[in-house]
């Protein structure tokens, strides 16, 4: 099966919503989509945060931890008939809108598949219940091969989806990174050594690489209770085997031994650049998340010396830098430091030396040598932005 990255899925799930939404009447011929792919990839992740950016409705229901009777409804006796009591979960309001998720339904066993049909394929409950119009309906699950509990699909059900497999995707997900502010460490780390990214080679009884278990990785950075270094690698080691997380903390050591990346910004620090190629993602990455958590009486001059840094660096580094730096301004609360960034006096001086790759999307050099087109589809997307932000 042909994989699709996740801005695929998320147009395709919006196209099914445009659809619905115009044409109501069609709601049971529109193909529902069926996500496939490998535990931690974010297939529900996808999903919801399309929902919360469209400002609709999500309903996630993991079939793998319910029962037949949570669909179909509780009966109740009511004199000589039966009154079938249905879940609140389900969308009442004939006007809402939104997606409702039926996750792990390979993982169901078959009698919930069977229960699940009918809600899926015809979007009612027998008599009782209609699903609203507005709602599209949705399933993910996991593939036999990945090791994940995973029941086959009947031929009846699987012929009535649209079938997705979602891939994991290095240059999505460092942007999506960048824009949440997960820690620069990761994100460096993961650009130098790609291969650790998603790697189900290993026991996957245990912590092993995803993007999930990244994500985790660094919020555990972010902890506002530091750990010992020994627990720190033990918690580490335990989200994403023992390899990965060697290599890991040794990047981090190597990236702790940089000068202090606020105070290069601040001008208290004479401005520098490391010679191993895993130093510069470090600092790159670091430079990026910091620009533009200075205090404002001193954004300026912050601005002023990652710019100077830019255009000390080669075009691959400088670009990646930038690259991360424009998507940190899509947060809310960083959206207005994009007109002290272009209105630097140090701006076109850093496009003329390096606008051109950013256009092209060059990428740094990395230790896996197939990856370097890695960051072309982040590059891209900033280079978007920037011109939007830039234009009068």
């Amino acid at each position: 099966m042909t994989q699709a990255n996740i801005t695929q899925v998320q147009l395709l799930l919006q196209h099914q919503l445009e659809w619905l939404w115009a044409q109501p009447e069609l709601a049971c011929q529109i193909p529902p989509l069926m996500l496939w792919g490998a535990p931690g990839v974010g297939k529900s992740a996808v999903i919801r945060e399309l929902c919360s950016a469209l400002g609709i409705g999500f309903i996630d229901v993991r079939l793998a931890q319910r029962e037949p009777v949570d669909l179909r409804g509780l009966p109740v006796p009511d004199n000589d008939q039966v009154r079938w009591l249905l879940s609140s979960e389900w969308p009442r309001d004939p006007g809402s809108r939104g997606i409702i998720l039926f996750d792990e339904l390979t993982a169901a066993d078959r009698t919930l598949q069977v229960a699940a049909y009918e809600f899926i394929l015809d979007r009612r409950l027998g008599d009782l219940y209609r699903v609203p119009p507005g709602w599209l309906v949705c399933a993910a699950g996991n593939r036999n091969e990945d090791r994940a509990v995973a029941m086959t699909l009947s031929s009846a059900l699987a012929n009535r989806f649209c079938h997705l497999e979602l891939a994991p995707d290095l240059a999505q997900w460092t942007a999506w990174a960048s824009q949440q502010g997960l820690h620069p460490d990761v994100r460096a780390f993961l650009r130098f050594r790609p291969q650790h990214f998603f790697d189900m080679q290993g026991n996957l009884e245990r912590g092993w690489p995803s993007p999930r278990s990244w994500e985790r990785v660094a919020l555990t950075l972010e902890s506002p209770s530091p750990l010992p270094p020994e627990l720190l690698a033990l918690l580490i080691e335990g989200l994403v085997g023992p390899g990965p997380a060697i290599e890991f903390l040794a990047f981090r050591r190597m990236s702790q031994l940089l000068p202090d990346v606020p105070k290069m910004l601040d001008g208290s620090l004479p401005l520098s650049l490391p010679e191993a190629a895993d130093a510069r993602y470090a600092l790159g990455t670091a430079l990026a998340h910091h620009v533009f958590r200075a205090p404002p009486a001193e954004r300026g001059t912050w601005i002023a010396n990652f710019l100077q840094l830019g255009l000390l660096m080669s075009t691959d580094f400088a670009v990646m830098t930038m690259t991360d730096a424009l998507r940190q301004l899509q947060r809310p609360e960083l959206a207005a430091c994009g007109a002290q960034l272009f209105g630097s006096p140090l701006y076109e001086p850093w496009m003329a030396r390096h606008g051109a790759g950013l256009s092209l999307g060059e990428a740094p050099p990395s230790s896996d040598t197939d990856t370097a087109p890695v960051l072309q589809d982040s590059l891209r997307g900033a280079l978007r932005a920037q011109r939007q932000r830039a234009a009068p």
